[in-house]
């Protein structure tokens, strides 16, 4: 096994399942925000204020290409990631991709519990951040679906169905 990349919407519980995963296969976990705060020595929200988010997807496509030489890793990376240059495509050509499917109203009331600031969602009501997950969803569909492997994560919400949620992606990808 080399690289994992984990993908999908945020709040779809990518950093949950590849925690549990890196710990049960005994590897390294990347979280790629995390990846590209501790490297950049600022948020990924100081870093949307500072360069905006075309700085900002630059700033991660080159810290995606440098995780992605890390040899047997698992990487969760941001809900855009996928979508931006070649992120995808170099994704699939260094190792296993698995998108972490949700629907909108599960990816809102995860989002919604989440103590984590999501930059693309400040100072929205609880009505636009809805029509815009749908709205992304719709845009960013495309980019997802080229993963190798997809798993519906709709009722991952609790610990024994994140469990499960691991032991389904071991089994998708022959672990």
């Amino acid at each position: 096994m080399n690289r994992i990349f984990i993908i999908g919407y945020m709040g779809a519980g990518k950093t949950t399942v590849g925690k549990a995963l890196a710990k049960e296969l005994n590897i390294e976990f990347y979280d790629l925000d995390w990846y590209i705060e501790a490297r950049m020595r600022k948020t990924v929200k100081q870093i949307f204020d500072e360069q905006g988010e075309e700085g900002f997807r630059r700033i991660e496509n080159n810290m995606l290409h440098e995780v992605g030489e890390f040899e047997n890793v698992i990487v969760s990376c941001g809900g855009g990631t996928p979508c931006f240059f070649d992120n995808m495509d170099f994704m699939n050509r260094q190792g296993e991709t698995v998108y972490l499917k949700a629907t909108p109203e599960v990816l809102y009331g995860h989002l919604k519990m989440g103590k984590t600031v999501r930059p693309l969602l400040l100072n929205k009501t609880p009505e636009e951040v809805q029509v815009f997950i749908k709205e992304q969803l719709q845009k960013r569909e495309a980019f997802y679906t080229k993963a190798k492997h997809t798993l519906d994560v709709n009722l991952m919400d609790n610990y024994d169905k994140i469990k499960i949620s691991v032991a389904k992606v071991k089994e998708l990808l022959g672990l």
